[in-house]
């Protein structure tokens, strides 16, 4: 059973609830639009009227709503939305608090990096200061009707940090913030003094990104999140902010990523993996007989179920009697070989990066909704995702390519398991599969798409705003290509968000199969993240072999088109020989035409010039060992991702 919302027609009706709210667009409101599921007790997300019919997936702010009715019910509807989302939430999803120049007074800055109308933010304490982001009616517009509202997101500077009564960072258990443990204690003064307040912290408790919340009011969920910057909650997690950015620059920054992509809740992956159950959220609101309950929102994730043997990390459970051939080899490529006389005489090499592949790979991408079964010579079916056990070694394929079937790109020696993408790959390039066993999931559908939607315009408005539009590769590729050269001369804080956006589609896949980490945690042990739906590393294995497969289609059209093969693959990116320093010089037609086996541009898929060295520079490298894709643009021994 396919599900989703795409392979049944949707059913006309309105479902009642006390709040009209028209369904969001994913991309550019107004008003910034996030919501969570906050890991708390609370009800299920209420009734909501909405003009769109069945649990759809969220639709897009142009050509998605026309396809539903025309461009004048698309625009009325987006209309809609941004004046509900607006009149919900004024000041806007998140601020930066600071000690005011004058004084001991706090000042809030809005997520367009100008102070915040109204009172200022007072205390005492934390709690105070939570009681003024309700009153300031801080927060964001949900984006899916059967979602939740954002949480307002506190940004607390040291200053203000201090100011509020918050230790600073140190090895002092008893009085100071330890990263080591990542949270006060339960003794701390200003943890007792919330919960005096009746508010409740999560199981995370009170750490750099703090989550506090109370029990909720009429039927109304109160919930704050904290972002401690004197405890690291910025450094490292995907962000990488520019040095000595002032209170409203770093609120104006992350006010964008928040516009963009989502409210920050945490590492960038987190805050991906929020975004994903946010436009895909687990449960809606459905009437019984006896009032209303909650049920499943058809196409998203809403059970937690173990995933296959052959899938799972090394430390889970039921890795612990597996034989060392029973697993899902699922990484990217790292490969080379020898050069060719051809390519050694040639005088440079040339990187190629693929744009956002792993981002690219989940675009309708069919992935598990439900629990693995296992069956004995199943029939290959491409769309059921699963892994499965076949032999592929058979298989002659092209020896300057990479063989796509393993992840060192060497050929596959006998039975192995692989995924449904790499799979129907194999079938694709001519092999008789014939699987042993599989591990198979019968329900099914494009999960990530609403994710991948709105991550895409993230990239292509921050790539726009840095100076290099989506067209600009198809009207003049060197253009193109002058402007990405110039990409690092852009304004440090859109550089920040874009390298944050990157981030944050790398390290939501990276979520799906997250291993065990922090302080507590012993080998054999479950860990948290296996009960959450969002975990299942098969989803993780579909994106990287299907970003994998796509990479090696495209390079096998090269070669045939241009008779110029890699001898270098990393990841996404891949080197070749090529008579100057330019990507023109690997991707230039004989009439004089630029291929688009590999196409230039900004699009999430395409390419992108990496760096380019000498020759003897590869040589040197090759007899070394080293993959020249890893050293293709700094050069040396040591790479930047190293």
């Amino acid at each position: 059973m396919h599900l989703g919302g795409f392979c049944r027609p949707p059913v006309p009706g309105a479902v009642p609830g006390p709040v009209p709210v028209p369904e969001p667009g994913p991309v550019r409101t107004a008003a910034v639009a996030a919501a969570t599921v906050a890991p708390v007790a609370g009800p299920e997300p209420e009734p909501v009227r909405t003009a769109a019919p069945g649990p759809a997936p969220v639709r897009a702010k142009g050509r998605g709503a026309e396809g539903r009715g025309g461009a004048g019910r698309g625009a009325v509807e987006v209309e809609d939305w941004e004046q509900a989302a607006a009149a919900r939430f004024p000041g806007g999803p998140l601020v930066v608090v600071e000690v005011a120049a004058g004084g001991r007074a706090l000042v809030a800055y809005g997520a367009d990096g100008a102070e915040l109308a109204g009172e200022p933010p007072m205390g005492p304490g934390v709690a105070g200061l939570l009681e003024w982001a309700l009153a300031a009616r801080l927060g964001s517009a949900r984006l899916h009707r059967y979602g939740k509202d954002g949480d307002p997101l506190l940004v607390l500077t040291e200053a203000a940090a201090t100011e509020l009564g918050l230790p600073p960072a140190g090895r002092d258990e008893k009085t100071q913030y330890v990263a080591r443990i990542g949270r006060l204690p339960d003794t701390h003064k200003q943890v007792k003094a919330l919960a005096k307040e009746g508010w409740q912290l999560t199981r995370r408790g009170f750490g750099p990104w703090a989550r506090i919340y109370r029990e909720p009011e009429a039927g109304r969920r109160q919930c704050v999140q904290l972002c401690v910057l004197p405890w690291g909650a910025l450094d490292g997690g995907g962000w990488k902010l520019p040095d000595g950015l002032a209170a409203p620059e770093l609120a104006r920054l992350l006010g964008t990523y928040a516009r963009r992509v989502h409210t920050p809740r945490g590492s960038t992956a987190v805050s991906g993996l929020e975004l994903v159950t946010a436009l895909r959220p687990p449960t809606r609101p459905v009437r019984t007989g006896s009032g209303w309950t909650s049920g499943p929102v058809e196409g998203s994730r809403h059970r937690v179920f173990d995933a296959a043997p052959p899938e799972v990390p090394d430390e889970h459970p039921l890795a612990a009697e597996r034989e060392d051939d029973a697993v899902l080899v699922t990484e990217a490529w790292d490969w080379h070989r020898p050069l060719t006389g051809r390519e050694a005489a040639a005088p440079f090499a040339v990187g190629l990066d693929v744009n956002m592949a792993f981002l690219a790979a989940a675009g309708r991408l069919n992935v598990p909704l439900s629990e693995p079964v296992h069956e004995l010579a199943p029939a290959f079916d491409r769309k059921t995702p699963g892994s499965w056990r076949a032999d592929l070694s058979g298989l002659a394929l092209d020896p300057l390519l990479p063989n796509p079937f393993t992840a060192d790109g060497s050929a596959p020696t006998g039975p192995a398991w692989y995924s449904t993408a790499k799979l129907a790959y194999a079938v694709e390039l001519g092999a008789d599969v014939r699987p042993s066993e599989g591990w198979l999931r019968h329900e099914s559908g494009p999960y990530l798409d609403p994710w991948h939607k709105r991550l895409r315009q993230a990239y292509v408005d921050t790539m726009a705003g840095l100076g290099v539009p989506l067209d600009l590769a198809d009207r003049d590729p060197a253009a193109f290509l002058e402007a990405m050269a110039r990409l690092g001369e852009g304004d440090p804080a859109e550089l920040a968000v874009l390298g944050a956006i990157k981030q944050t589609a790398k390290g939501t896949i990276g979520k799906f199969r997250e291993r065990p980490r922090g302080f507590g945690y012993r080998p054999g042990q479950r860990w948290s993240a296996l009960d959450r739906p969002t975990w299942d590393p098969l989803v993780r294995a579909l994106v990287i072999d299907t970003a994998t497969v796509n990479l090696h289609r495209k390079l096998a059209r090269l070669h045939a088109e241009l008779g110029i093969p890699p001898f270098a693959v990393l990841s996404d990116c891949a080197v070749f020989a090529a008579p100057g320093p330019s990507a023109l010089d690997v991707l230039r037609r004989p009439d004089g035409g630029v291929s688009t086996a590999l196409r230039l541009g900004v699009s999430p898929g395409h390419v992108k010039f990496e760096g380019s060295r000498p020759i003897a520079e590869i040589r040197e490298l090759l007899a070394d060992g080293a993959n020249p894709a890893r050293h293709i643009k700094t050069g040396g021994l040591v790479s930047a991702d190293e």
